[in-house]
């Protein structure tokens, strides 16, 4: 005894019509979403993320105790001896300016900090083309605003002191990095 199996004439296309319907929504969905298209909202994204753990300070390379006679250097350390952040001793013998951090600048020394950048636009950007790193790279214009500035950064005297600073802190400040394109998304080369 042989069964058949009856089908109607219009399955097989519904079967074909079903799937092809699926592809076409996997394959836009995916690509108006993807993390490696040359948008803004992509190099925001990027941008933010290396930010978020790279904080903006004042001094990126000096340690404590700091000694300095140089009168513009002395001028801002002593902008932060006012704002309870140093202590400063001088040495008469050698002329010099000496710092120490208070038990409230400790918190914040050897670098003393102000906050980290959020990109709040991108200005423009240069098409993709293959970089040093082999990967395509984009020159990117952007404006930021800083983010979890210590009220010692706001200081108007602190801010006169450190007029990059106070640049950096104004509320839209504006910069360019270059962006490259992994199979990740775009990030900032190291």
């Amino acid at each position: 005894m042989k069964f058949v199996q009856r089908t109607s004439p219009s399955q097989p296309f519904k079967t074909s019509a079903l799937c092809l319907f699926t592809l076409a929504i996997l394959s836009l969905s995916s690509g108006c979403n993807s993390k490696t298209k040359a948008t803004p909202a992509n190099f925001t994204q990027a941008l933010n993320a290396h930010f978020l753990d790279r904080s903006e300070c004042l001094f990126p390379d000096t340690k404590f105790p700091f000694a300095t006679s140089d009168p513009v250097k002395t001028k801002q350390m002593n902008t932060l001896v006012k704002s309870l952040l140093l202590d400063v001793s001088f040495e008469y013998a050698v002329h010099t300016s000496r710092y120490t951090p208070t038990t409230t600048g400790a918190r914040y020394a050897p670098r003393f900090c102000y906050g980290h950048r959020t990109v709040t636009s991108i200005d423009s950007f240069t098409p993709p083309a293959k970089g040093a790193s082999g990967f395509p790279e984009t020159n990117v214009t952007y404006r930021y605003k800083m983010e979890d500035v210590p009220v010692w950064a706001k200081s108007p005297d602190v801010q006169a002191a450190f007029p990059d600073m106070t640049a950096k802190t104004s509320g839209e400040a504006t910069d360019k990095a270059t962006l490259a394109q992994t199979l990740a998304g775009w990030q900032v080369p190291d």
